[in-house]
């Protein structure tokens, strides 16, 4: 018999007192904490379990069922419960299975969002802003912008079913923890269409199913991942709106025009299916032919016009109208209108032709210089006053305009302009027409022809006989007599003498000579001085009647002259 052997057969009272003590503390109950006990017995809804230690507690048999968890609990079924109290006022233990189980999953969860591992759950009821989860046993928040990846009418069909979750944060303290299973489904997603598009390849043609329609195009399933095609990829012709072309729930066939790999996604198109309308569009459209088309779309800037099916060109606003310069194109033309224009370029490369409206009538320029040759008269109203001429309207719609230097030959135009208004008729002569930067040019004093031409020549020192016509105080202003033509004699050209140089000295309507001491029939410009004749007069006096060496004086030789033209006027009149 060995010693070890004789100990457990007759223990001392010190070896009794020791393996109490390991007994005690093998079976030690602390409260909060979580303990093995062994179903003892089921009592109606409740089932008694022995955690140990001669203590007993009792736990409510739906603690040990929940969503996802469904099962029988026998009598010496071993589970794990949450201490609470180890003794009540009826000598049992205060335990839960509830509690013991979220202890247990905290740990657990708190592992998996460390390693960002998914963990499973099952939605269980409604809350605000989302729904409730459990983790077996811990209860977490998920928000409703987390349930799937599109919008969740109805999660009815995901009540009480198990299913993988993404944990977004944790707080144990709080007791706080927020789920998605947005985030799964996403990432699943991502790995069935990077599996799909792995088998995909651009220029690919393909079956798929339109699944939604928005204004710029439509999505089709082409077997679990979506490809966008386009509403300019629909057909070659102008598509306003993708409907036109598809609808949901339609089977079509596709080409894959490209994959972008890394953002997963697909373009697709049914065009390309299509033969090119622009190929040989150069042969078939050459420039200057006129043909027909339909307006199938008019902007701010002009109408693009259908030439055939998926062929479409511009009409730019400033080839649409010869005269209508700053008018909406849907003033001109509209939708649906059928119009005749020509071709005015087409790029192949850009996929681009340019129309023209305008040219396919005369312009109204040429038309009007083949009617109204220059030096023809024309009548119109005054469709509106400038501070440098008036603009006439006139036959074709055109404008022509009166500078201000062709309104009168002797006034202002400054002064003449203010005689017109808007909505008087005005003859007017056609002094030129450009038809290339489409101008008319009108003069209306060249109908009372040129006093400069009529008047015929005049020398310089030639004396004329002038009336006056206006008094001022720097001038006066004369008509030379038998002439249309008028000129302003300056004060210090009035008289030989300063006292004498006073404009008030004449009166409208009288006459007197002048000599002229400029005529330019180029800048149509003559002058006229009282003053350069009475100096003319002097000098030839002192010619024919002395000088001043002879001793008489200017009086005296003026006197002398006088004298002898009154004695040459007295015998012409006795001759008379």
């Amino acid at each position: 018999m060995t010693a070890g052997s004789a100990l457990q057969r007759n223990p001392s009272r010190d070896d009794f007192a020791a393996l109490l003590e390991e007994s005690f503390l093998e079976h030690e109950i602390t409260e909060g904490s979580v303990v093995k006990g062994r179903v003892v017995a089921i009592e109606k809804d409740v089932a008694v379990i022995d955690i140990g230690a001669k203590t007993e507690g009792r736990v409510a048999l739906k603690e040990f069922n929940g969503p996802g968890r469904e099962g029988e609990l026998a009598v010496g079924d071993e589970v794990e419960v949450y201490v609470d109290r180890i003794e009540n006022a009826l000598g049992e233990a205060v335990i839960s299975r509830d509690k013991a189980r979220r202890e247990e999953s905290w740990v657990k969860l708190e592992k998996a969002f460390e390693a960002n591992e998914r963990v499973t759950g099952a939605i269980f009821n409604q809350v605000k802003g989302g729904y409730t989860v459990d983790l077996d046993g811990a209860v977490a928040f998920l928000p409703r912008s987390q349930v799937d990846i599109r919008p969740v009418r109805d999660v009815t069909p995901l009540l009480g079913t198990p299913q993988p979750f993404q944990i977004l944060k944790m707080d144990r303290r709080r007791g706080n923890i927020v789920v998605s299973r947005r985030t799964v489904l996403e990432e699943s997603r991502a790995e069935q269409r990077s599996e799909l598009v792995a088998n995909l390849e651009e220029g690919q043609v393909i079956d798929g199913v339109v699944k939604n329609i928005t204004e710029y195009g439509a999505f089709v399933d082409l077997g679990g991942i979506d490809g966008l095609l386009h509403v300019t990829d629909m057909a070659w012709r102008r598509v306003n709106h993708p409907s036109e072309v598809v609808t949901i729930g339609q089977t079509v066939k596709v080409k894959i025009i490209k994959i972008n790999h890394e953002t997963h996604r697909i373009s697709l198109g049914i065009k390309q299916l299509l033969a090119d309308p622009w190929e040989g569009i150069a042969q078939r459209y050459p420039v200057d032919a006129k043909l027909k088309g339909r307006v199938t779309n008019i902007t701010d800037y002009g109408a693009f016009v259908e030439l055939e099916p998926g062929i479409e060109g511009l009409i730019h606003v400033s080839e649409m109208s010869w005269t209508k310069k700053n008018v909406h194109p849907g003033k001109i033309v509209s939708t649906s209108q059928e119009v005749e224009v020509q071709i005015l370029e087409v790029d192949p490369v850009k996929r681009r032709i340019s129309l023209g409206l305008k040219q396919t009538l005369q312009n109204p320029w040429e038309a009007f210089a083949e009617q109204h040759p220059v030096g023809s008269e024309v009548e119109g109203e005054v469709k509106n006053k400038t501070e440098f001429g008036l603009f006439i309207g006139l036959d074709g719609d055109v404008d022509g305009m009166v500078h201000l230097s062709d309104l009168d030959w002797n006034r202002p135009g400054e002064q003449v302009i203010e005689e017109f208004k808007k909505g008087d008729m005005l003859r007017a002569q056609v002094l030129d027409v450009d038809v290339e930067k489409e101008r008319i040019s009108l003069g209306v004093k060249q109908l009372g022809g040129d006093p400069f031409t009529e008047a015929g020549e005049f020398k310089k020192g030639q004396i004329v006989t002038c009336e006056v016509l206006e008094v001022k105080d720097s001038g006066v202003e004369v008509k030379i007599v038998d002439t249309d033509l008028s000129t302003f004699i300056r004060r210090a050209e009035l008289a030989r003498d300063r006292g004498d140089q006073r404009p008030e000295r004449f009166a409208a309507g009288e006459k007197f000579d002048a000599r002229v001491i400029q005529f330019d029939r180029k800048a149509r410009r003559v002058q006229l001085s009282i003053k350069a004749l009475e100096m003319a007069e002097e000098k030839e006096a002192m010619a024919q009647f002395g000088s001043a060496d002879s001793g008489a004086s200017l009086g005296e030789i003026l006197g002398a002259a006088f004298k002898k033209a009154r004695t040459s006027d007295d015998k012409d009149d006795a001759q008379d």
